[in-house]
Order: structure tokens, then C-alpha cells, then sequence
């Protein structure tokens, strides 16, 4: 899992950096002092896993993740014992009270690891026909074999079916919860596709049966590509 700390303590950096590095399969991809440094980075590349101080300068831990419209899971980071229930309301995987052990941090990864499994179990064996997209004050019925794509935009995703787009409140992870699989795949930090809509792949592109170049993302390309050819 890829992951990234946000705390503006060097000692408390460091102890979750050696926490990380001891465990095989978390991979640290950046520390971050305040929100709006780590903003910039999760707008940039796919984070999986977030340990989160409340404390923080500029703007503090719980508004900055009410300001993330697609955050990672989350584990809150504290020394102090308030705030746990707004991190819970906030669907925060666990709340890591200072200090704290490594096998206290260990039992945070295994809950996040958990839910991820979980997650994709769900996805693999419920194949859904239909969706219903709330948009805007309406629940609009969709045929998921009907979908090409579905992209992010700010605060709304946008449903490309056929010949026209549907505004969707939700935010792209939540597609990809209901939709995630072995047809559907999100291939860039703001797309997810249909791969039974797919003509063809070119380069950093997927073009797609209706004309759509849908671009590929570095950090998905891997996977996506070697998941394709397996099928």
C-alpha cells in the first residue's frame, strides 16, 4: 500500500517512518508537514493509506480531511483522546493515540488492510446490472453495460453512457467501490473505464469504442495492463 504521513513533528515523522519501512507491504511515498503541501501531492499521485496528525499548521487534521473530495483511508494520528469520535464520523480506519507502540500500529495497518480485502471480495463476487446515479434532486436508473467511463471533476463525477453524460454527487471512489472488478477499472486518478468498452490501447491512452481518449496514469499503467492481457 502507498502511503504518506502528515505530522509537522520530526520525532513523531520519524518514528512513523520506521514503523513503515518494518512493515513489508507499505511503501512510504512522501511526509508531509501541513495539509496543504500533502493536498498538492494526493491531487498528483494515488495514495492508498494516510496517517494523519490532528495538530497541524495552516489547517488542522480534521478539516483538512473534510476538504479531500476523494481521501485515501486514513489513520488518525493524536495526543489527544477529543477528537476520536469526529475522526470516526469522518470514517477513519483508526485513531492512533501518542505515543504508541509498534504493534498498536500494526494492528491500525491490519484494519486498513482488512477493509481493502474486504472491498475488493465484495466487488469480485457482486456483479450489479444496474446502478442508480443521484444527480443533483434525482435518482436516475443506469445499465452498468451501458457505461463507457466515468471521470472525476472537482466535487462530482461525470457518467459517460452512450451518446450523453450524467452529473453524479458522488465522488469517483465511491464508483469504484460499486463498480470495482473484473470489468471495471480505474486506470488514472480521475477516470475509471469499461473495459468491455475498450478498442484499443495506444501509448499512454485508451480509446474506447465511442471515440473517448481516456488517459493512462503512470501509477495504474502497470497493473491495468498485465490485468488486461491476463483475461
Amino acid at each position: 500500500m502507498r502511503c504518506i504521513i502528515v505530522e509537522d513533528q520530526p520525532p513523531a515523522q520519524r518514528i512513523l517512518k520506521k514503523f513503515i519501512e518494518d512493515v513489508p507491504n507499505l511503501e512510504l511515498v512522501g511526509i508531509f508537514s501541513d495539509g496543504l503541501q500533502a493536498m498538492d501531492f494526493l491531487n498528483a499521485e494515488t495514495v492508498e493509506l494516510m496517517f494523519l496528525d490532528i495538530h497541524l499548521p495552516k489547517i488542522n487534521g480534521i478539516d483538512f480531511l473534510k476538504s479531500i473530495p476523494e481521501a485515501p483511508q486514513v489513520v488518525l494520528t493524536t495526543a489527544f483522546s477529543e477528537y476520536a469520535l469526529e475522526g470516526y464520523d469522518l470514517n477513519v480506519v483508526d485513531y492512533l493515540l501518542k505515543p504508541f507502540s509498534f504493534q498498536r500500529f500494526l494492528q491500525a495497518v491490519n484494519k486498513v488492510q482488512a477493509k481493502q480485502e474486504a472491498v475488493t471480495v465484495h466487488n469480485e463476487n457482486i456483479l450489479v446490472s444496474e446502478i442508480y446515479v443521484k444527480s443533483s434532486h434525482e435518482h436516475i436508473k443506469v445499465a452498468v453495460k451501458d457505461i463507457f467511463a466515468i471521470s472525476s471533476d472537482s466535487d462530482y463525477t461525470e457518467i459517460y453512457v452512450k451518446n450523453k453524460k450524467i452529473l453524479s454527487n458522488e465522488p469517483l471512489r465511491h464508483w469504484v467501490d460499486v463498480l470495482g472488478g473484473n470489468q471495471f477499472y480505474q486506470v488514472h486518478k480521475s477516470h475509471i473505464i469499461n473495459t468491455k468498452k475498450i478498442d484499443r490501447i495506444s501509448g499512454n491512452l485508451v480509446i474506447l469504442t465511442d471515440g473517448s481518449k481516456i488517459p493512462l496514469g503512470r501509477a495504474y499503467k502497470d497493473h491495468f495492463l498485465k490485468s488486461i492481457l491476463q483475461q
